[in-house]
């Protein structure tokens, strides 16, 4: 699903118009964007938790040359599904 199946489905859900779903679903990501990018954990009971993780620096490899290189420590977003969520996509 892309995201202009997920903006019909919103709007067939909900009665919304196409252009008021994207409106809302703009407004839910940007909202979990934002609270990510200030460190924030943003948790949908059932669904899931949006976070982030910090990564340490570390060394790595090149592949092609097979060269060590560095990796800097870094912020990245996760998500961890939720028991609902994990239910529903095991009995599917």
């Amino acid at each position: 699903m892309n995201r202009t199946e997920l903006r019909e489905a919103i709007a067939t859900e909900t009665g919304l118009s196409g252009a008021q779903a994207d409106q809302a679903l703009t407004a839910v990501l940007d909202a979990i964007t934002g609270a990510l990018a200030k460190g924030d954990k943003v948790t949908l009971p059932g669904f899931g938790t949006f976070e982030t993780r910090e990564r340490s620096a570390r060394q790595g490899r090149n592949p092609q040359t097979g060269e060590a290189i560095d990796i800097a420590a870094s912020t990245a977003p996760a998500f961890k599904a939720g028991s609902a969520l994990k239910k529903a996509v095991s009995s599917s």
